[in-house]
């Protein structure tokens, strides 16, 4: 048995840690409910954009822009994998990494190339250490990601799919259900398909201005950034979220640890006072 010295010595680290966890747990849940926030006020701007898309496209029948095109066959594939820059989040990206490596494998066996956009230093450490390519990437978002912010790592993707290097492209991430519950995701991005943009409602008729191909294009464009955009935020929500309850684990696990630890030395305190009672007693008996 450690002596009460050892002991106390590791009760105090457990506590100085247990301190730790309880402050990134309250820092947590105030940054999991603003991202939380964000995440709901991107909904309906992605919502409104998905409908004025579904319309544009139903009601100019005769422009087919690149991204509602479905290639004939797939030769490579895209995908954009969007994790946190930091750890002690559960296994949140772990979940997300492992999906995305699973579909790399089934698409590679079938023949298929793979390129990956990453966003966030998890993904782009992963995808580097197992050797994918890693068309770009994009690290230290912080906690209020902006769209300008991700428009150039999703642009090299978008370029290579109406170049016809790239014949689709899905998307990754962690989708937000409740503070409790996030699940790997993963999506189709482009070609968009008709279950994603919806049916338009009723029948649309728009003037363009300067032209049809020039507001079409620039919409899908748009509409294309958004929904990775409410991928990040979703992301961000699961993953301030994951962090909370993982620190909220760890700070109960040390208090488990701590008493523990203090009936251990208790019991070791108990030991050595009744050693030196008989010690004592011994000496005395001795003596007499």
């Amino acid at each position: 048995m450690a002596g009460s010295k050892e002991i106390r010595a590791k009760i105090k680290s457990v506590e100085n840690t247990r301190k730790i966890t309880r402050a990134m747990e309250m820092v947590a849940a105030a940054k999991m409910r603003k991202a939380q926030e964000r995440m709901r006020a991107a909904r309906p701007y992605a919502e409104k954009i998905r409908a004025v898309a579904a319309h544009l496209s139903h009601a100019n029948p005769e422009y087919k822009h690149p991204f509602l095109v479905k290639r004939d066959s797939i030769k490579k594939v895209g995908v954009i994998v969007i994790t946190s820059d930091k750890g002690l989040c559960g296994g949140l990206n772990t979940n997300v990494l492992r999906l995305a490596i699973n579909r790399m494998k089934e698409w590679e066996a079938e023949g298929k190339a793979v390129a990956v956009c990453a966003i966030g230093n998890k993904g782009f450490g992963f995808m580097n250490r197992v050797g994918a390519e890693v068309k770009s990437h994009i690290t230290g978002l912080g906690d209020v990601p902006h769209v300008e912010n991700l428009i150039g790592v999703v642009k090299v993707m978008l370029d290579a799919y109406v170049s016809g290097e790239i014949d689709a492209i899905h998307i990754s991430y962690n989708h937000f259900v409740n503070t409790m519950k996030q699940e790997p995701c993963m999506e189709q991005l482009l070609p968009l398909s008709s279950e994603k943009l919806g049916e338009a409602k009723g029948s649309w008729d728009y003037i363009y201005e300067p032209d049809a191909k020039l507001v079409i294009d620039e919409l899908l464009l748009r509409y294309t950034e958004s929904l990775v955009y409410q991928g990040v935020v979703e992301n961000m929500a699961s993953e301030q979220s994951s962090r909370m309850v993982a620190m909220k684990a760890a700070s109960d696990n040390a208090k488990s640890v701590i008493a523990d630890l203090k009936l251990v030395y208790n019991k070791a305190r108990q030991a050595a006072i009744t050693r030196e009672i008989s010690e004592i007693c011994s000496g005395a008996a001795a003596v007499g």
